[in-house]
């Protein structure tokens, strides 16, 4: 289980999800600066990749597409790296429950 972490989120995140989640990555230390979200959609897909993001572009890609990846969709507006932390914290349980269920692909998140 490991995440995929866009462009919109900080690259702190990486380091505070790397215990539970083994192997995330943040798009900007992959080189995606400037690629579209279909083709990190496939990217995260050929590659085992959860997605994290805040974009609703991935709501709709995964309720168009389905799983995987699996998307994990915070919304929280404008909130601080320590807040979506917090927010992530929170929801632990919640994310692994969604991460190994079959059916669901897109988990929604807010404070």
């Amino acid at each position: 289980m490991k995440f995929l972490i866009d462009h919109i989120l900080s690259p702190k995140l990486v380091k505070h999800l790397e215990e539970r989640f083994p192997g995330c990555s943040h798009t900007q230390d992959l080189g995606f600066h400037r690629t579209s979200d279909h083709d990190l959609w496939h990217f995260a897909k050929a590659n085992g990749f959860s997605i994290l993001t805040k974009d609703t572009d991935y709501e709709q890609l995964s309720i168009l597409r389905g799983a995987p990846p699996k998307v994990v969709w915070l919304r929280t507006g404008n909130s601080s790296t320590k807040r979506v932390m917090a927010l992530l914290d929170k929801h632990h349980t919640a994310i692994i429950e969604f991460l190994n269920e079959d059916e669901q692909t897109l988990l929604a998140l807010s404070e």
